[in-house]
């Protein structure tokens, strides 16, 4: 979707991940829910994903942010997202100003009972950094320690669920480890471009290095135009062939990011799609970010 108008799966799915609305459950009970399940609302799609399996049959989970053809920076909280966090004894939300929303309807409707797992404080991520948290592969393995023990502070009695629920989620990353670790030993210090820093703490796992300008990443994740000199600089990384590959992302575009994905194709430059938030043919995060790690490889020519 453009601001301006506004793989095979891998992975076997662990727990079936209902993305309802939480507004159908009271919130007479501990959990949240009229059924005693706990209710559960993530910023994204790739927390709500994180949570469900976690939590497994023991929560009901909203994914806010879930739809690929939305830019996130540009999402604008609806009343069903209000009477899910209403609902709502657990919460993610990333931190850094990327779902801002969530902040708001948090303060709409206070609950003594709610355990709120902000991942910027997490992490300890002073603002400003790149909001992108979920592609440093450390990220998500703590936030599911985090969830983990949110939810058995919730429900004592399902600590052991939960736990064996977390091995099996943190055990899921041994495939995504491996790929990073050899990609990062076939291609050592590979230069590339890329129209926002979406998938920047991942580049910075692989080892490659980012020559786009700052200027011109900044103005684009901002929603304003670069600098000419930005845009030129840019352009050069393309016409003058200094980088193996763009970075596109797919989910966020405007006329400038547009006419810089077409010169990298006019000029023979790989392009790969990232996304922020899971696609629909993926089953998992890590079958997303697996699947985006093998057409970095294939434009590297480095084959799946």
């Amino acid at each position: 979707m453009s601001r301006d108008a506004g793989h095979r799966g891998r992975l076997p799915a662990l727990v079936a991940i209902p993305m309802l609305m939480a507004g159908v459950w009271g919130c007479g009970s501990p959990t949240g829910s009229s059924d005693g399940k706990i209710v559960a609302v993530a910023g994204e799609n790739f927390y709500g994903d994180l949570i469900a399996r976690v939590g497994g049959e023991r929560v009901r989970v909203t994914s806010i942010i879930s739809d690929p053809a939305v830019d996130p920076h540009t999402y604008e909280s609806s009343a069903q997202s209000a009477e899910a966090v209403a609902d709502a004894t657990l919460v993610v939300e990333n931190g850094l100003g990327y779902d801002a929303f969530l902040d708001h309807l948090l303060g709409a409707s206070p609950r003594s009972d709610r355990k709120v797992i902000n991942v910027q404080q997490l992490l300890g991520l002073q603002d400003g950094s790149n909001t992108h948290v979920w592609y440093d592969p450390a990220t998500m393995p703590r936030v599911a320690r985090a969830v983990a023990d949110a939810l058995e502070q919730i429900e004592p009695d399902s600590r052991a669920t939960f736990e064996a629920n977390l091995a099996t989620y943190l055990d899921s990353f041994a495939p995504l480890n491996a790929r990073i670790a050899e990609i990062k030993a076939r291609f050592p210090g590979a230069a590339v471009a890329y129209t926002e820093p979406v998938a920047g703490d991942l580049i910075a796992a692989l080892g490659f290095k980012s020559l786009t300008p700052q200027g011109f990443a900044r103005a684009i994740e901002n929603g304003t135009e670069p600098a000419p000199a930005d845009v030129a600089a840019q352009q050069d990384l393309l016409t003058g062939h200094k980088v193996s590959l763009l970075l596109y992302n797919s989910q966020a575009t405007s006329p400038v990011t547009e006419s810089i994905k077409s010169m990298a194709g006019q000029y023979g430059v790989p392009v790969v799609g990232v996304s922020e938030t899971i696609p629909r043919q993926n089953e998992s995060f890590v079958d997303w970010q697996l699947a985006q790690l093998d057409e970095i490889a294939t434009a590297l020519g480095g084959g799946r």
